[in-house]
Order: structure tokens, then sequence, then C-alpha cells
């Protein structure tokens, strides 16, 4: 029975990919161009140096800890608020 079943689905999946249009010469041409376009973009782009990336990743990481000082001190306020209301 499951020999019956396995040897159906790979035929059902032999049909679906002989039905399936294969990638002709077009296909092929528009990938490579869209790779080779791709790269040329990366090449025009100014990266920043290590300095700029340093400053960034400060800069990211002051805003973290602010925000998550800012979110701690919010919680610990309304846990009160809360705790207040229900045993109001």
């Amino acid at each position: 029975m499951a020999d019956s079943h396995s040897e159906r689905r790979r035929a059902q999946r032999a049909q679906r990919l002989a039905a399936r249009p294969q990638a002709g010469p077009v296909e092929e041409r528009r990938r490579s161009n869209f790779f080779a376009e791709s790269w040329a973009e990366l090449k025009k782009v100014e990266w920043p140096g290590q300095t700029q990336v340093i400053q960034a990743t400060v800069v990211v990481l002051i805003a973290c800890v602010v925000v998550g000082v800012y979110l701690y001190i919010n919680d610990l306020v309304w846990k009160h608020v809360v705790h207040w209301f229900i045993n109001v």
C-alpha cells in the first residue's frame, strides 16, 4: 500500500516538473543582467568609514539604554498603580 502511494506521488511530482516551463535563454539573460546591475549599484554606494560606524553604534546603544531605563521606570510606576487599583 505505502509502496504504491510513494510511486504515485513520484509520478505526480514528475508530471508537475515536466509541465513546469524551463528557464530559457531570455530568463537566464535577465537573471545575469540583474546581478550585474546590482553589483554595479553596490559599487556606487559610498560606504561609511570606521569612525562613522563606531559613532552610529554608540548612538544606537545609548538610545537603547535610554529607552530601556524609561520603560523600566514606566513599568515600576504602572505596577504600583495597578496594584493600588486592585487592592482598593
